[in-house]
């Protein structure tokens, strides 16, 4: 199980306690308003995000390559989808570790991103082939 889990909340209540037996129930009530502002921040960041992924299609990004060369491994998948502004196409089968999403651009280029546990663990982009032969054999135009 992830630590942070359990690190979080026992934090914030030790701070609770620390701050009763300094302050009384005054700190008491500032521990509680800084770790409201502290949950509410995350949540409308999370609210943000999701709202400009909601404007976009599924498994959408401008560039893929300009994604590639953004991504770093252990951003969590909110820091993807906000950089994306999408929510990928997931690849993998639902609820299963490692969860694998995938971000197409107009181009056809494509990255698979690997999640294990909410983090980036690897990524691969891929670029459509150029058809040469094709261009190479075509009949010249008078």
């Amino acid at each position: 199980m992830n630590w942070k889990n359990y690190a979080y909340p026992l934090v914030g209540l030790a701070l609770l306690v620390v701050a009763f037996q300094r302050f009384g129930w005054m700190g008491v009530l500032a521990v509680t308003g800084g770790l409201v502002m502290w949950a509410l921040l995350h949540i409308t960041r999370t609210m943000q995000v999701l709202k400009k992924a909601a404007d976009r299609p599924i498994g959408y990004v401008a560039s893929a390559v300009m994604l590639n060369a953004k991504l770093k491994p252990g951003v969590n998948l909110l820091h993807v989808m906000a950089m994306t502004r999408s929510l990928g196409e997931l690849r993998s089968p639902k609820d299963q570790q490692p969860e694998i999403f995938r971000w197409t651009d107009g181009s056809q280029s494509h990255v698979t991103c690997e999640f294990f546990g909410g983090k980036l663990v690897k990524w691969v982009l891929e670029r459509p082939t150029e058809p040469t032969a094709a261009v190479e054999d075509s009949p010249v135009q008078p």
